[in-house]
């Protein structure tokens, strides 16, 4: 099952721990991360529409996800969603 990951920064507003769930898309996998007790989370990181926030981005495996609406990016069996701040500055 993959893992998923929250920083530090986003554990500060919302409770995000680690843990494995299971899905084979993004989508999927926060879907089944959230249902859980972390429901809370999923409105900090996606909006009403179930995009992902501006001001947030995920990782898979290190890589940017491409499909930042629909999150349908291919999930690796025991692979590493990361969901982070994005960094915006000017």
């Amino acid at each position: 099952m993959p893992r998923v990951r929250f920083t530090e920064n986003i554990q500060r507003h919302v409770a995000c721990p680690e843990k494995r769930v299971e899905g084979g898309t993004v989508a999927e996998v926060l879907n089944h991360y959230f249902r859980d007790e972390q429901e809370r989370a999923r409105g900090y990181v996606l909006d009403e529409r179930g995009a992902l926030r501006k001001h947030m981005a995920i990782f898979i495996e290190g890589e940017p996800i491409r499909d930042r609406t629909g999150l349908g990016d291919a999930v690796p069996e025991d692979g590493t969603v990361d969901v982070i701040q994005a960094l915006s500055g000017g």
